[in-house]
């Protein structure tokens, strides 16, 4: 069959370029070797931030007798919480993820297809014996978890397994102090796991700010997470009785720990290695991505690549972002580059955490900044609420008077980082944000607070409004 677009993968990415390049009058189909949805829906976000809401809900249940409210110790049912999940993602692939869009501009869908290859440069072929033919391609397939080459790690789990269990493990190591790694240890030591996280660089969430990384390896160790940093190096895994045992070496000695369960969080892959890129013309970059420009084309120039696979930003937002624009390029011709753009990033582990634009560190590397800082135990909805471990930070530019960068740790973090992330996107100077009016007492008005401590750090001269905005609580 020929097509004008064929878009391999149905994630985030190929949902929303299938999407657009049917919008824009191409014959258009869409192949996944799987569900409808991706990763996303049926792997990643979706299934992860359920079981982080039910990691919240214990947290939660355990507060209420702070509040008068006498119930019994909540127990986790396991295999309800699994099925509660499986809802979900049902319920998501069905109405949240663009479907009835899709169907309804015509797209030709193929589900559970196989694995995908090309066969030459404008035919694929899937396992399930599809064989499709088109003038343009845009590759989608996403990533996929790297895994350890040292003797024994056929004993270990991705995180994807992790989310499959049939039953919450007594114990695991956790390999990986990412964004990754760091959700896995913080849902199971809510669900009851004793959990050791190792990490091998000097600190945890390496790609957040530091401040960042410190007061969540602080709070991980007051819950009882065994963190260890700067570790060493595996050498090798082996079977116990109960278990697996990890064991690693430093400069100095050899060391072992073990768990019924190790999960390997130490990085994301393209999913490439069934697609023979090759026979499509398509090159991968010195990091084993897609090589793409800044109209997200391919070294073949009929074919483009969006979202995980190319290895810019492996985060939602981006690869619909990505979608949209290679789709718009493979049927209307490069009339459409990627720009910088803000892109919030966060976390619902325990306590959340989420960024947007520079690390403090980046920033006074590259301009004059200042700094204000809000703690979460001075103010007043937090206080309110229990929870009053956290800060929030706002990166000033000196000169501009522009948010450089925003971070934030502790109770609904990702939420206030998503107004600081609009006011950036907005090119507000933050004496024009900390003129807002926000709702009084919430968690947005933590970022306000933040954004009038900065604006009378810089002196700005400033409406009274502005000026009163630091004096009241939030």
């Amino acid at each position: 069959m020929n097509m004008d677009v064929i878009v391999i993968g149905a994630g985030p990415a190929g949902v929303v370029a299938a999407l657009r390049a049917a919008d824009l009058g191409a014959k258009t189909a869409l192949i996944t070797g799987d569900e409808f949805g991706g990763m996303a829906a049926n792997d990643g976000p979706v299934p992860v931030r359920t079981l982080a809401h039910a990691a919240r809900l214990i947290r939660q249940a355990r507060q209420l007798d702070l509040y008068g409210i006498s119930v019994r110790e909540p127990v986790l049912d396991y295999p309800r919480l699994l099925a509660r999940v499986r809802e979900v993602v049902d319920d998501v692939r069905a109405h949240s993820a663009f479907r009835a869009q899709i169907d309804s501009v015509g797209v030709s869908v193929y589900e559970r297809a196989g694995a995908a290859r090309f066969t030459d440069r404008h035919t694929v072929e899937t396992e399930s014996g599809l064989r499709l033919q088109a003038d343009k391609f845009i590759i989608c397939t996403g990533g996929v978890s790297r895994r350890l080459s040292v003797p024994g790690s056929e004993l270990t789990a991705s995180h994807s397994d992790a989310w499959h269990l049939a039953s919450v493990p007594p114990s695991m190591l956790v390999i990986g102090g990412g964004a990754t790694g760091a959700q896995v240890a913080s849902i199971f030591n809510a669900f009851g796991s004793r959990i050791q996280m190792f990490h091998a660089g000097p600190r945890i969430l390496p790609t957040e700010d530091e401040d960042v990384s410190a007061a969540v390896a602080a709070a991980f160790r007051q819950s009882g997470i065994v963190v260890h940093e700067g570790f060493g190096t595996i050498e090798s895994f082996e079977k116990t009785a109960s278990g697996v045992r990890m064991i690693f070496a430093t400069e100095d000695r050899r060391d072992s720990a073990e768990a019924a369960l190790v999960v390997v969080a130490v990085g994301w892959i393209a999913n490439t290695a069934a697609l023979d890129l090759p026979a499509a013309g398509v090159e991968i970059n010195h990091r084993g991505f897609v090589q793409v420009d800044s109209y997200l084309r391919t070294s073949a120039p009929h074919s483009f690549a969006a979202g995980d696979v190319t290895g810019r930003l492996m985060l939602v937002p981006p690869a619909i972002q990505d979608g949209f624009i290679a789709a718009t390029n493979a049927v209307q011709g490069a009339t459409m580059a990627l720009d910088g753009g803000v892109n919030p990033i966060g976390s619902f582990t325990d306590p959340e955490y989420a960024q947007v634009g520079m690390t403090e560190t980046q920033a006074r590397a590259q301009h004059d900044v200042e700094t204000a800082i809000v703690h979460f135990d001075s103010t007043m909805r937090t206080i309110i609420d229990g929870r009053t471990a956290g800060f929030c930070k706002l990166i000033v530019d000196r000169l501009t008077h522009h948010i450089r960068g925003c971070h934030v740790v502790g109770e609904r973090a990702v939420e206030i980082i998503q107004i600081a992330a609009i006011a950036m996107a907005a090119g507000m100077r933050v004496d024009d944000f900390a003129r807002v009016p926000l709702s009084f007492p919430s968690y947005a008005g933590i970022l306000g607070r933040a954004a009038a401590t900065a604006t009378r750090q810089l002196n700005i001269k400033s409406s009274r409004l502005t000026q009163q905005a630091e004096y009241v609580e939030c």
